[in-house]
Formats: C-alpha cells, structure tokens, sequence
C-alpha cells in the first residue's frame, strides 16, 4: 500500500445537462476552477450509446485489452471517481458507475464517454495539500496513482 494525505478544500454541487459528456466536461470544469485533484460521487442518468470499460478481456495479460459495453437505453447511475494530474498536469478523471435498468445492472470505468440523460448530479470535493499524480506505468500501460 502506498499512501498520502490531504487536506478538503472546496465542496462544489453540480449539475450536468442532457447529452454532456460527464469526463470532458468535469476535467474542463477543474480546469476552469483551478481544482488540481479532487474525489466525487454522481447520480443521475446515462443515455443510450453511452460506453462503459467492463474489464479487460484477460485478467494478467498485459498490455491488456479492454471489453467495452454500450449502453441499450437510458439507465440509472450512482458511481464515484477521482480527479488527479497526469504528467503533464493535465486532470485526469477516473470513474466508475454502476448503471442499471429494470433488474439489470452493469458498472465500469467511464472513460470512453458516458452520456447524460436528462440530468446526472455531481458533488465535487477539492484535495488540498497533497502531491499525488497519475504516473504511465510501463508494465500496465495504466496511468497510476502515484499518491
């Protein structure tokens, strides 16, 4: 285990707007707002043609190959994430939702593009004195938290 830690700053109450995409407009929202890393948590809903990462198709295989799922029709979401510069200082979003429809439910990471629908509500909770990046890790191919 590795460790750091931080200090809350800021608390932001968003909302999105139907057919945003929830990580291009969160990372140009941090971007607007100076907010260098950040946790979150979401509600709301993901539109139909949105597409999750499900997984890699091989456990320990690496580089490893994706499996994506794309959404069939409007679903409910709940999902968490974690904001943190990359090594150019960019903001990097990471999020996983978990979306469900009827008795159905699939979660994954949401960085080839969920779309909201209708509304998907954001609280935004700033980090503050803390260092932690997102570092490629050439073994993975992931960019890790480097806390």
């Amino acid at each position: 285990m590795k460790y750091s830690e931080a200090r809350q700053g800021r608390t932001f109450v968003i909302r999105l707007e139907d057919g945003e995409i929830v990580h291009t407009v969160i990372e140009q929202f941090v971007k607007d707002h100076a907010i260098e890393r950040a946790s979150l948590f979401a509600v709301g809903g993901a539109d139909k043609g949105s597409v999750l990462v499900v997984g890699p198709e091989e456990s320990r295989i690496f580089p490893t190959n994706p499996m994506t799922h794309e959404l069939y029709d409007a679903h409910e979401i709940t999902g968490t994430g974690t904001i943190f510069p990359d090594d150019n200082g960019n903001p990097v979003l990471h999020a996983h939702f978990a979306c469900g429809r009827e008795e159905n439910t699939v979660t994954g990471c949401i960085r080839t593009g969920v779309k909201v629908w209708q509304v998907m509500e954001i609280i935004l909770i700033e980090l503050l004195e803390n260092t932690a990046t997102r570092q490629l890790d050439p073994y993975t191919g992931f960019k890790l938290l480097i806390p």
